[in-house]
């Protein structure tokens, strides 16, 4: 089967999932679609920005969970009309989401800018001090998250009942998936790529690394604001606990689990996590132990560790194993000899560069 048989195939899937997901609500209980399901796309939303960033820039963020929170505070300090906690500004709700998404965008905008001037473990460790931060501003200055958080948050009207957000969930993941996807095709994608895997040959051919890592950060945190304006509307509260290290960790995990190389496993490791959240407290003799927080780590860890060392690659790398056809050969063609990287290459091409 060639490349693009493959690929139709594998959009057939993704459209016949999409479908099968739409019809849901009238297949599962309300509890199922509108706990479990709903969380898992908004998970998935925000983990599917470390994949991005991930793939294409070679940059794994920490930074991913709180932007998703900043845009749930921003919202929540418009909205929320006086006599509530926070700033009380009592706007429109969709006055609010403009506002929430603009701060978010233009936060990510400012950490990426100072993000980009490093790479590899100074960038994670950079973005973790980011998430550092960030809980520490939002515990300390309750003027803008309220005295032990902001609550009673009221979603738009349009999005009333709870099947409602879900429906907003699949809609705003099929387009950050097929966004992403869509980027990672265009020339802006392409030099991405090549700055990923050679930035010092990217820069002598002309091209801002830094600016390209930066934009790339900012369009992450823009989708991760829209996540995280989903994530307030569905938990209607949002308090400094929920941006701590221990979320910021889980949403990396979440990525880990379904693969850091595939956008299909935000999703995919947002559903394990959410299950095994959700559910592991119902099998037997679990429940007699008592699932605390260390011991539901402890899982979460182990289960992890169990991936890892079936498949580096994650859940998605298990699938692609399982749908392989063994009488499939490798491709034996050997690599062009004439320098770079394959992405390199291919952005030279796309950009009409020749070489010396």
């Amino acid at each position: 089967m060639n490349a693009r048989a493959l690929l139709t195939r594998h959009n057939l899937l993704l459209a016949a999932l999409v479908v099968f997901l739409l019809v849901l609500p009238s297949l599962a209980t309300p509890f199922f679609v509108n706990f479990v399901m709903t969380q898992t796309l908004i998970l998935g939303l925000a983990a599917a920005t470390i994949v991005f960033l991930a793939k294409y820039g070679g940059m794994t963020s920490l930074a991913q969970y709180l932007l998703f929170g900043i845009a749930g505070f921003m919202f929540g300090n418009a909205a929320q009309e006086a006599g509530a906690r926070g700033l009380n500004l009592g706007w429109h709700p969709w006055a609010s989401v403009g506002f929430a998404i603009v701060v978010t965008t233009a936060v990510a905008f400012v950490l990426g800018a100072i993000a980009s001037r490093t790479s590899g473990i100074y960038f994670l460790m950079l973005t973790l001090v980011y998430a550092v931060i960030g809980y520490f501003v939002f515990a300390q200055i309750v003027e803008i998250s309220g005295p032990g958080g902001i609550t009673s948050i009221q979603r738009p009207d349009v999005l009333g009942p709870p099947v409602r957000l879900y429906y907003a969930g699949i809609v705003l993941s099929s387009l950050a998936y097929l966004g992403f996807r869509a980027v990672g095709r265009t020339a802006f994608g392409l030099a991405l790529q090549g700055v990923r895997d050679d930035p010092t040959r990217m820069a002598s051919l002309g091209f801002n690394v830094m600016l390209h890592r930066t934009l790339a950060f900012t369009l992450a945190g823009f989708v991760a604001g829209l996540g995280g304006l989903l994530n307030v509307w569905w938990n209607g509260q949002i308090d400094p606990a929920s941006i701590s290290i221990g979320p910021t960790l889980i949403l990396l995990i979440i990525a880990v689990i379904g693969g850091i190389a595939s956008f299909e496993g935000a999703w995919l490791g947002a559903f394990v996590y959410v299950l095994v959240f959700t559910y592991l407290r119902d099998l037997p003799l679990i429940d007699r132990i008592g699932i605390t927080e260390a011991r539901f780590n402890t899982v979460i860890g182990v289960i992890v560790l169990a991936i890892m060392v079936l498949s580096p690659e994650g859940l998605t790398g298990i699938v692609r194993r399982l749908r392989r056809r063994p009488s499939a050969r490798p491709d034996t063609t050997p690599e062009p000899t004439t320098g770079g990287s394959p992405s390199v290459r291919k952005t030279e091409k796309e950009f009409g560069v020749t070489r010396s």
